[in-house]
């Protein structure tokens, strides 16, 4: 069992001026891999809060999702507080999603999504709409329990069959 963290970041969401369905969507998607959502926040944009809650899950959660604050928009700062919370970047899952997502919509380059680890947590920034939550988090789906067994120390070969 995966044991998973989603932060849902959100001004107008944690104001509850608009209904959060990225978050509830994520933990849907997840459920095939084993994963189950034992801590769902919505929060606003703002970074130093964002760090702090990342922090508090870290060890808690195997997996931090974060939905929303990717963007270009100055008060999107998810990557940025995640980036000063992560030990190690994970650059390939960002990498990926940006690509894969590019097949659908020019847009998903101007994504500053990030991935990363801390201590034996692993911490996955994803868009905020439901539609690019789906597409983003279906193209590592596969990948995410094999890294998260890596990252608390599994040593067999990685080479596939």
């Amino acid at each position: 069992m995966i044991t998973v963290a989603v932060l849902t970041i959100s001004d107008r969401g944690s104001m509850g001026k608009r209904e959060d369905l990225s978050g509830p969507l994520i933990a849907d998607i997840l459920k095939p891999i084993g994963a189950d959502v034992k801590y769902y926040e919505i929060l606003p944009d703002e970074k130093e809060l964002i760090k702090g809650r990342l922090n508090h899950y870290c060890g808690k959660a195997d997996l931090i999702l974060t939905t929303g604050g990717t963007g270009l928009a100055p008060r999107d700062v998810t990557p940025d507080a995640t980036l000063e919370v992560i030990d190690r970047e994970v650059s390939g899952i960002a990498e990926v999603m940006r690509v894969e997502g590019f097949k659908k919509t020019s847009r998903s380059i101007l994504s500053r999504a990030v991935a990363g680890i801390k201590g034996e947590t692993l911490i996955i920034n994803l868009p905020g709409s439901p539609k690019a939550v789906r597409e983003n988090l279906e193209v590592i789906l596969d990948v995410i329990a094999h890294a998260i067994e890596k990252i608390k120390g599994d040593t067999t070969e990685c080479a596939m069959p």
